[in-house]
């Protein structure tokens, strides 16, 4: 029988292509039975595994003469099922690899229901149960292979998926494309129209197309990005036929079912139903292509400034942040939540200003207060703690500005850092345009920024330092990622590589060559900043002259982008998420353009006050708002984001730390102070060894700290595997908890007393009756070192002291 469905799948096989329906109707028509004829064998096989399983249970024999019976049939009607399959294969189209495996499979599949017949005919039972299961198996294989040539390749896993998920891919709604309107339309497209289909039809290319048909990769010799490319075609000719998309090849290529050979894209997500109808109006329209400038298909962010009016104020929403808030909630039909309590309040803006917990008694004091202004007396004395605030606030910068105290290029000393400059800068509140200026035309002590990373070895031509320092600046202070164009034209937006090497140029001391993903073509850019609105850069003037006049023209008052990001990235540190986001993205759309333009507008105009900045946020109602919490944190830098009040936040790895040395024990002793890389004064206004100021380790590491080998603008606020790991069984956090409890026990002999102040340093309040109860039952009577060492660590992981709510 094997040898047989050989020569079947030979003869089938003469003609490399599929035979044609109207060549050989029969043979289609026969082919196209077996699905009918393969379920038949199925329900048989599975219908006979069931009788044998209930006569086992029951140990009878009633059921043996209808389980052989069935066994025959579905052995007879597997071979019919594999007969028609082969046909099938032959006489339809199936481009999918998976054909040959449920090919394959259903072959042996029919072989284990020929023996299994055989066996029923004269084999022992244990070979008959033996070889149906087998049989019944290979059934379930080979349906599941076929159930993914017929409907998908996520037939089954699709089943598990979010079903709003499922309904947006088969609708299109994830697409940013608009709903496709025009084809109603009667009368000739207006310019303006035409502009707007030409932009629909080029973004369709762009999210689906250029991957394989553009400048890096061009298959079939086809291009789709740009005019030219797409009326040209490939090595077979145009891929559309202007006013006839059902004679087009891109039409039929793009509707083809998802397991097609022919099918494109081939790879990745499919074209949605309506890209597909805008591509064939487009095409029945004539194709036609707008003259002059084509419109860019990426949103690019106003530069200037803007100073918008502020809502009118009404009832208690006087803060100017809050009255646009307002505006935003009412037009988004929003309402305000209750602010958070005292508690909560304290807690959150300790952490978020300075990095510390409250301790117990300014707690308990801040909620006793009767002053109508207390929050924003609170929020002025935690920014006037200098040192503290610098110590927090260093951990910010010293990921953006790609700082740290050990790491790739020191010991060879191809890296610089510049922590004692940074961190005098940070506590002496400098303003930030002149911090800006001091980075990106540096003395000695600022230098490390823009020196970058000499690494060793050979690189590509975009990790040369002065591509570093191009695509790192562009980064930090213009929210605009140059990476992919520092190797090749950007796929996700309109700058090009030659406008990365002019500015890279400016870092340099000799022109660049530039070089396309890493191969030298031979040519140069002149030196040039990237908007060409802040000014030109005298190209024959001395390094140290050209960074001069690039900082003098990034800081000036009407480079609205680097105000705009900074104050986005400040908004993004307290609430969670950016108001713009990705915060290094900064062409994205704002859920508040008003807002974001007049955060950036009122920082300039208080002289680029970082510290006025976080205290107009701190006090105002919108930050005082109950924190919301995401369950997918792909949600948060969604287009459609609503912003209804603070994300709810992880603490971050240097805040756990110094919380958890704070509250219960040191968790790094004073040697492993940087003290060498940090102004002389600080030793005196440590409260404890604080995670900032230490090196990296792999307990910092595991809960999120960065190598800072690269420009790092946001961490997750996810736990991870990881973290997991590590606070259950890393050895510093349990030497930590060890110490601790040695401590504890000896300081609190009464178990109560522990639980109490246990409570109030990790959680600033008492414990609740019912949370007493179980700690005193988990501690006993007479506490043990372990059972007060269980005691903390489920303290630490308390979700109050983990959580800024």
């Amino acid at each position: 029988m094997l040898l047989a469905t050989g020569l079947i799948n030979e003869v089938l096989a003469k003609e490399n292509q599929p035979v044609k329906a109207n060549s050989s109707g029969f043979l289609t028509f026969l082919g196209r039975l077996h699905p009918m004829i393969v379920h038949f064998p199925i329900g048989l096989l599975y219908a006979a595994l069931l009788f044998e399983f209930i006569a086992w249970k029951s140990n009878a024999r009633n059921f043996f003469a209808a389980t052989k019976v069935l066994v025959f049939t579905g052995a007879l009607s597997s071979i019919l099922s594999v007969v028609f399959g082969l046909v099938l294969s032959k006489t339809d189209s199936y481009g999918s690899s998976i054909l040959s495996i449920h090919q394959w499979i259903g072959i042996a599949t029919m072989a284990f229901a020929i023996v299994t017949a055989y066996c029923y005919q004269k084999g022992s039972r244990k070979i008959q149960y033996l070889m149906l299961f087998a049989t019944v198996l290979g059934v379930t294989v080979a349906g599941h292979y076929g159930a993914e040539l017929t409907h998908g390749e996520d037939y089954l896993s699709s089943a598990f998926s979010d079903n709003s998920a499922v309904a947006a891919t088969n609708t299109g709604e994830e697409d940013n494309l608009p709903d496709f309107i025009l084809a109603s339309q009667k009368t000739p497209l207006s310019e303006s129209q035409l502009q707007d289909l030409n932009i629909q039809v080029r973004t369709v290319f762009a999210h689906h197309c250029y991957s394989c048909h553009g400048p890096l990769k061009m298959k079939g010799d086809l291009r789709l990005d740009s005019k030219e490319g797409i009326f040209k075609g490939g090595k077979n000719g145009s891929v559309f036929t202007p006013g006839r998309p059902e004679k087009s090849e891109l039409i039929r290529r793009v509707s083809l079912p998802a397991n097609d050979k022919d099918v494109m894209p081939s790879k990745g997500q499919r074209l949605s139903l309506n890209e597909i109808q805008v591509l064939s109006y487009w095409i029945r329209q004539g194709a036609p292509w707008p003259t002059g400038p084509e419109k860019s298909l990426y949103r690019q962010a106003e530069l200037e400034p803007r100073n918008p009016e502020i809502p009118q104020a009404t009832g208690d929403l006087t803060n100017p942040i809050d009255r646009f808030v307002n505006a935003y909630f009412e037009k988004n039909n929003i309402k305000w939540g209750t602010p958070v309590n005292d508690r909560l309040y304290i807690r959150r803006v300790y952490l978020d200003v300075i990095g510390l917990l409250p301790p117990a008694d300014s707690v308990d004091a801040f909620i006793n207060d009767k002053h109508p202004e207390k929050r924003a007396r609170l929020v002025n004395s935690l920014l006037a703690r200098n040192d503290d605030y610098a110590q927090h606030w260093l951990t910010f910068w010293n990921d953006a500005l790609r700082n740290d105290y050990t790491g790739t290029g020191y010991i060879t000393n191809g890296r610089s850092d510049i922590t004692k400059w940074l961190y005098t800068s940070i506590r002496n509140n400098k303003p930030y345009n002149e911090f800006v200026k001091e980075l990106i035309s540096p003395d000695s002590s600022s230098l490390g920024f823009i020196r970058g990373i000499e690494w060793r070895g050979v690189v590509n031509a975009s990790q040369r330092t002065e591509m570093q320092a191009a695509q790192n600046v562009s980064q930090v202070f213009m929210g605009l990622n140059l990476k992919c164009a520092s190797c090749h034209d950007s796929f996700i937006s309109d700058w090009k590589l030659d406008q990365s090497y002019a500015f890279a140029n400016i870092f340099s001391d000799s022109l660049l060559e530039i070089n396309r993903c890493d191969k030298p073509t031979g040519k140069f850019a002149g030196r040039q900043i990237l908007y060409k609105q802040l000014g030109q850069i005298n190209s024959s003037a001395s390094k140290s002259e050209r960074l001069k006049e690039l900082a003098d023209s990034l800081v000036q008052p009407r480079d609205g982008r680097l105000y705009r990001t900074l104050v986005n990235r400040i908004w993004a540190q307290l609430m969670g998420r950016g108001i713009v986001e990705p915060v290094d993205a900064m062409d994205n759309k704002p859920w508040s353009q008003d807002l974001l333009d007049w955060l950036a507008y009122n920082f300039v105009a208080n002289g680029c006050d970082i510290k006025k900045l976080i205290y107009e946020i701190a006090i105002s109602k919108t930050y005082q708002l109950p924190s919301v919490a995401v369950k997918d944190a792909g949600l948060i830098s969604a287009p459609g984001f609503k912003f209804a009040g603070m994300l709810r936040k992880r603490l971050t790895a240097e805040q756990f730390a110094d919380a958890v040395s704070e509250a219960i024990q040191p968790v790094y002793g004073d040697s492993m102070i940087v003290y060498n890389l940090l102004p002389k004064e600080i030793k005196g206004t440590i409260p404890f060894p604080r995670a900032s100021l230490v090196k990296n380790d792999p307990f910092l590491t595991a809960l999120g700290r960065p190598n800072r080998e690269t420009v790092t603008t946001s961490r997750s606020s996810n736990a991870n595997l990881l973290q997991a790991l590590e606070l259950t069984n890393g050895a510093q956090f349990n030497a930590v908890i060890k110490q601790a409890a040695a401590k504890w026990k000896k300081k609190y002999p009464d178990p109560k007393k522990m639980v109490e102040n246990m409570y109030r340093n990790t959680l600033g309040r008492l414990p609740n009756a019912a949370e007493e109860k179980t700690a005193l039952l988990a501690l006993g009577n007479e506490p043990t070192e372990n059972n007060i060492q269980d005691f903390i660590w489920a303290m630490a992981m308390h979700p109050e002291f983990q959580l800024l709510f």
